[in-house]
């Protein structure tokens, strides 16, 4: 990052801290993160801002405080597979890439999982696995997964994740149509345990693909 970015990063990690963040190891990645990579070059200069900001494709980037809570709530268990539903940007992905030993990210839009992937290459962050989909669908061939995050708000909690969790495995979820809530379920056997976080709002976890 040049001086301004990596200042302005601090600043806005900083300012998450007081908004209730605790986890340091999620300050420090937001706060080596720089954002505006993750922006069209008429927004870079927002990127810092505590606020989503539009990716083109009826997609956003995430306010940067609930990047920072959902990645403070599925980090607590410690896992060492996580995947990501929803790549978007992939500001999401780095931030979680530097966290995980492993991640798996599904996009369901073609050119915005091209740029992602362009994205976490130039930020050298080799331990992300890219998946062009559904994430309704999740990916199974690569689970059990000991954390699932989900970036759009699903009507209803897609069973197909629910299944792909590992024992004690985390899902960070918003659910709702209108009125939405960020869900942290735990599976334990055949049983799912569900917390509400808070209410948030997000796009809609969308069915299929686009190319």
């Amino acid at each position: 990052m040049t001086g301004v970015s990596s200042t302005l990063a601090v600043n806005l990690a900083r300012k998450l801290a007081e908004a209730g963040i605790r986890e340091q190891v999620v300050l420090q990645a937001v706060a080596s993160t720089p954002r505006e990579l993750f922006l069209d070059a008429a927004l870079a200069h927002k990127a810092y801002e505590n606020t989503a900001l539009p990716i083109g494709q009826g997609q956003t980037l995430s306010q940067p405080y609930i990047v920072a809570r959902m990645t403070e709530l599925l980090i607590q268990s410690k896992p060492q597979k996580v995947l990501e539903i929803g790549t978007g940007s992939g500001y999401q992905a780095a931030i979680l890439a530097q966290l995980v030993p492993e991640l798996c990210t599904i996009e369901r839009i073609k050119s915005l999982q091209i740029q992602a992937r362009q994205r976490l290459k130039k930020l050298d962050l080799h331990n992300v696995s890219f998946k062009y989909g559904d994430g309704w669908k999740g990916w199974s061939n690569r689970g059990p997964y000991d954390g699932i995050m989900v970036t759009a708000a699903a009507s209803t909690v897609p069973e197909a994740l629910l299944n792909q969790l590992a024992e004690q495995g985390v899902l960070i979820i918003p659910v709702g149509d209108d009125a939405q809530q960020l869900l942290k379920i735990t599976r334990f056997g055949n049983e799912y345990h569900s917390e509400v976080i808070e209410a948030v709002k997000f796009v809609p976890l969308i069915n299929g693909e686009l190319a």
